[in-house]
């Protein structure tokens, strides 16, 4: 499967002294490989290594599916969820979905010998392969879209939930026929994605008429006007996948060869648009998982385009330990640091050892290469295992170098790796082609938003925690060389058996994908406008979905009616609901803000072009300026954009409330304190 020159480290610009660098990192991996092997061998709870079991693909592709949120499609179950989220894809990830699906009823027809519904029935009959798109790179979009960039705000007046039927571009090609069709609650989710099919998309998946981000700011306007010509623009608003499809066409990427030196590595500059951005705690974890799905789906249709499979094996699955700190899952740990703290995101023990650290090992030499003393690590262990819970661990006995042990056996001991490593094959393939940093920074950034909550946000600390490590380079003489190579056999670990050319492969690639994170870890934290686009329209279209109710709900809430006739006032109180109120008491631009903490807790603010979120603060502030408290408190406050087509959204200061304002005019804005970093 891979050369012999895959087994090295991909190319780099090498000097004399480089050679020097490259033979002490190995030194370092090797010296960790031989630790994490002793490590393992002394602890006797350590489950052991277990061999990949080869399992059909269509298992594999089953699997998947749910993944994603389309366990529909297995089931035959029609449900809102896998609804709204087919009525959303794009042409490249309708394309991943219908290839998943088609070679899993291929394996259930070689198994059953019954008949299973064709892949063709489905999605729609093409003369093109279903996979063309991907492995062929045939996957264009319209000439005419070449041309069309993406176009601005649409104005509405007087919107209607009621009446803001999706614009049914996501949904059907645009005929009322097929409008009409769509709203039949008996219309089966699959033929949701046949409808797709033939919808002129744009890039980003939005149809022509619908409302779509608009244009990276320039100008004066753009907040981040002063960009060096070294450094490269990146955009959010454009799905990736797409973007590479249309990559040959227009030529614009040329293949970089990947160094070690971090000064080498790419300068990227994400714009704020008049959005503005979003980091991955800033929206609700109903609409995050939606990202999850989302964002599994793009990464799929992303490595798709470049005719690289994702391939994933299963191992033999570690249940890991129910209690203690060391091979508890993260989601166990949480779930006990809770009662302690309902808002922590990090395990608390974890946060303990990056205090303990920094508070005497940022300037120690080698911090993480050395190995601390044995017995008082494996002391210190056991009394965590059974006092931190309690909180009757003594920290201050410990050292920085035995926290640092610790710290890398904590995430090595996890029942499964915080990284998925069954996704580094795809990278090796991705980095083998000497392809752009750009797609290598892409297809990283869907992989850090397809992670678990537990792991994306422990990822997120740990990669601040060492970048302050590394801030101390010239002392500690840790750099992010030093760093990526000695921690990414604890971070992307795989239980089956490898050879040692094998293990190192991985450990290579893994590496430069830890480098990747930790250069530049301010851009794959925020999560992309495409995708938070593509939520908005599954929650227009789950809201569409539920009214679309069975026969005996619409004899209840018929029953309901006539009661309500019968009882004209309580008819009158029960229907004017909070968002009915709203609408009817706002006039047209002009939205009501809340401030629940502040004395001032309402006011009606008149949107204009210019209005900004940190200019609405401003006004509470000014407002609330009594006293020195009030003060502080507006300082940790953000304004919110709450219901709608978005659980919740905390803007940035940077955003323009106008623009975000007609895209969900059905919002709820709210002041109050900013998520927990």
């Amino acid at each position: 499967m891979l050369s012999s020159e895959s087994l090295h480290a991909p190319p780099f610009s090498r000097s004399s002294s480089q050679a020097s660098v490259d033979s002490a990192s190995m030194e370092d991996f090797w010296r960790e490989i031989e630790s994490i092997s002793e490590s393992s061998l002394r602890a006797q709870e350590e489950p052991p290594a277990t061999e990949v079991k080869p399992v059909d693909e269509g298992e594999l592709e089953a699997e998947w599916l749910q993944d994603v949120g389309l366990s529909t499609l297995l089931s035959g179950e029609e449900e809102e969820d896998g609804k709204a989220l087919l009525s959303t894809l794009t042409r490249t990830q309708a394309a991943a979905v219908k290839k998943r699906y088609n070679t899993y009823t291929q394996t259930l027809r070689r198994k059953s010998k019954q008949p299973v519904r064709d892949v063709r029935d489905i999605f729609g009959v093409s003369e093109a392969p279903l996979d063309a798109s991907c492995d062929n790179h045939t996957a264009q979009l319209d000439d005419t879209q070449e041309e069309k960039q993406l176009p601005e705000v649409i104005k509405t007046s007087n919107p209607v939930l009621e009446e803001a039927s999706l614009d049914s571009s996501a949904l059907c090609n645009g005929s009322q026929e097929e409008e009409r069709g769509l709203t039949e609650p008996g219309r089966s989710s699959v033929s949701i994605l046949e409808a797709i099919s033939d919808i002129p998309v744009h890039a980003n998946g939005a149809s022509e008429s619908r409302q779509t981000v608009p244009s990276p700011l320039s100008g004066n306007d753009c907040p981040e006007k002063n960009i060096s010509t070294e450094a490269e623009e990146l955009s959010f608003e454009v799905s990736y996948s797409e973007m590479v499809t249309e990559a040959p066409k227009r030529n614009k990427l040329k293949k970089s060869e990947i160094k070690k030196e971090d000064y080498a590595l790419t300068k990227f500059i994400v714009q704020k648009t008049r959005f503005g951005l979003t980091e991955a705690g800033d929206l609700s974890p109903e609409d995050m998982k939606k990202i999850r799905h989302l964002s599994l789906i793009e990464l799929t249709a992303f490595f798709d385009a470049f005719g690289i499979q994702l391939k994933r094996s299963k191992t033999e699955k570690v249940k890991g330990r129910d209690t203690g700190i060391f091979g508890v899952p993260l989601t166990v740990l949480l779930d006990n640091d809770h009662k302690k703290d309902p808002a922590v995101k990090v395990p608390l023990v974890l946060q303990k050892f990056f205090e303990k650290v920094e508070e005497s090992g940022l300037e120690s030499e080698g911090i993480f290469r050395l190995s601390g003393c044995t017995a008082k690590v494996k002391q210190y262990r056991e009394e965590l295992d059974a006092k931190f819970n309690a909180d009757k661990f003594k920290w201050d006995k410990m050292c920085h170098r035995e926290a640092a042990v610790m710290l890398k056996a904590f995430f090595r001991e996890l029942p499964t790796s915080l990284f998925p490593v069954e996704y580094i094959p795809a990278f090796v393939a991705l980095m083998e082609r000497g392809s752009h940093i750009r797609l290598q920074l892409q297809a990283l950034h869907l992989m850090v938003m397809a992670l678990p909550d537990a792991n994306r946000d422990t990822a997120q600390a740990l990669m601040t925690f060492f970048n302050k490590v590394i801030a101390n380079e010239s002392k500690n003489r840790m750099s992010v060389w030093n760093i990526s190579t000695v921690m990414a056999p604890n971070l992307f670990f795989s239980r089956g058996r490898h050879s040692d050319r094998e293990q190192l492969l991985l450990a290579n690639t893994a590496a430069h994908v830890l480098r990747l994170m930790l250069k530049y870890q301010k851009i794959l934290w925020k999560v992309p406008s495409f995708l938070i686009t593509q939520v908005r329209r599954m929650n227009e279209a789950a809201m569409l979905l539920k009214k679309q109710l069975p026969s005996v709900k619409k004899l209840l809430r018929r029953k309901t009616m006539e009661r309500e006739v019968a009882s004209p006032k309580a008819s009158k109180v029960l229907q004017k609901s909070p968002s009915a109120r709203r609408m009817s008491d706002v006039p047209e631009g002009v939205i009501r803000v809340h401030a629940p903490l502040f004395s001032k807790v309402s006011m009606a603010i008149q949107l204009n072009s210019h209005t900004r979120a940190r200019d609405i603060l401003a006004k509470f502030q000014v407002e609330n300026s009594h006293g020195s408290s009030e003060r502080i408190k507006i300082q940790n406050q953000r304004l919110y954009e709450v219901g709608g087509n978005i659980g919740q959204h905390c803007l940035d200061p940077d955003a323009y409330i106008l623009d975000v304002y007609r895209v969900n005019p059905h919002a709820e804005w709210v002041i109050k304190p900013q998520p927990h970093p």
